[in-house]
């Protein structure tokens, strides 16, 4: 259990450094609020009319943002891996090859459906 430790108390601290962050920018921060705070963020050009229900939104953004932070978070696996290479010889050799491989065979596929396009 004492091997727990470092990484229970590293998470504390940085449980207690976002939580202290939040709550120290709603205290310190302007609040000036205008119209121009309450739209939407398009970059700098205006926004298009939106209906009064609401209107759709496009999903592509989401998805796009999505399958970034999906293969983010592979292409992450790949480093201790690295730093364990000499221990995992030919085992972590032939897993990592079939990660790679799964990693791939996604890429083409979301490729392939076009979903890394913006238009």
């Amino acid at each position: 259990m004492n091997v727990y430790i470092p990484i229970l108390v590293l998470g504390l601290l940085a449980l207690g450094f976002s939580v202290f962050s939040v709550t120290a920018a709603t205290f310190t921060g302007p609040k000036r609020y205008n119209r121009a705070k309450y739209d939407a963020y398009e970059c700098g050009i205006e926004p298009t009319p939106q209906p009064i229900g609401g209107g759709r939104f496009p999903v592509k953004y989401y998805l796009t943002a999505m399958l970034f932070i999906v293969f983010d978070i592979e292409i992450v696996f790949l480093y201790p891996w690295a730093v364990a290479f000499d221990q995992l010889a030919l085992f972590g050799l032939i897993e990592m090859f079939l990660f790679i491989i799964t990693v791939l065979v996604v890429y083409a596929y979301v490729w392939r459906r076009r979903g890394l396009e913006w238009d």
